[in-house]
């Protein structure tokens, strides 16, 4: 996916890149996949619940299918898609029973490409689907599964994959982006290759309005408010924060914080912190 760069015709342009969406052959989604996305403004029960999100444009959730649980029935590649809700692309896949299906696509799958998910050793190359345990090490992988047949959750972001380092025992150690290790069970699946769009990373906004369209708001820094509203706020013109360490809008540590919970469940299974 190659990022096109514009003449700095504006002061929004000067900085702006933008996909060229050259791995796109279909524009519009299957309808029979989509479903309607409610706006919900950051807001559970009509009290905001996550802050600076409403707006942006309107958009239909696709159906992807994260467990391709159609065992050994090959499915084509008829179409590469656009999912305006993450940053890899979709493959829009048909089984011999005609049934279509989305899935994230890895990098460099094409159209007419054969591909498959077996619960048994099979061919080895990019969009097939396997446990664990029968992926030779040091394959890269992605879209890899938690808990068994619960469909993926790890590495379905544009670019990113996951490397098996070893297959003991009853896990499989898998080598995360950030290069945490951990040990999943060897009965999870997951799909050969690495996501599509890896140079999702390289578009650069550039300018407020393309972060308003994607529905995020504004943020103001606690220094601008009043004390009432921050715990930062108040003073003359420039001030510093006066206080032991920053914190937020509502008292907590700010910056440096660990927020996964003490005395996870799973923090056994993690052999290696990431970097």
């Amino acid at each position: 996916m190659p990022v096109r760069a514009y003449k700095p015709t504006t002061p929004g342009r000067r900085l702006a890149t933008v996909d060229t969406f050259e791995d796109i052959t279909k524009q519009e989604p299957e309808k029979n996949l989509i479903r309607f996305r409610k706006q919900k403004s950051g807001r559970s029960h009509g009290k905001i619940a996550v802050r600076h999100r409403g707006g942006g444009a309107r958009r239909f959730t696709r159906m992807v299918d994260f467990l391709r649980e159609k065992f050994d029935i090959p499915a084509r590649v008829i179409a590469i898609e656009y999912d305006p809700n993450r940053n890899a692309r979709l493959a829009l896949l048909e089984y011999t029973d005609k049934e279509r299906r989305y899935s994230i696509a890895p990098h460099n799958l094409k159209v007419g490409d054969m591909i498959v998910s077996s619960e048994s050793v099979g061919d080895i190359k990019v969009g097939n689907r396997f446990r664990l345990e029968h992926i030779p090490v040091g394959v890269m992988v992605h879209n890899v599964e938690l808990e068994p047949g619960k469909g993926g959750q790890i590495a379905r972001a544009g670019g990113v994959g996951v490397s098996i380092v070893a297959v003991e025992g009853r896990f499989a150690q898998i080598r995360m982006p950030s290069g945490e290790v951990r040990l999943v069970p060897k009965e999870c699946r997951a799909t050969i290759g690495q996501v599509s769009n890896p140079d999702s990373w390289l578009v650069r906004l550039g300018k407020a309005g393309r972060t308003r369209h994607r529905g995020i708001k504004p943020s103001v820094r606690g220094k601008a408010m009043n004390p009432v509203d921050h715990p930062h706020g108040g003073g003359e013109g420039k001030h510093p924060i006066g206080m032991k360490y920053p914190k937020t809008k509502w008292g907590k540590h700010a910056l440096g914080v660990h927020t996964r919970k003490p005395h996870k469940a799973s923090d056994k299974l993690i052999l290696q912190r990431r970097k």
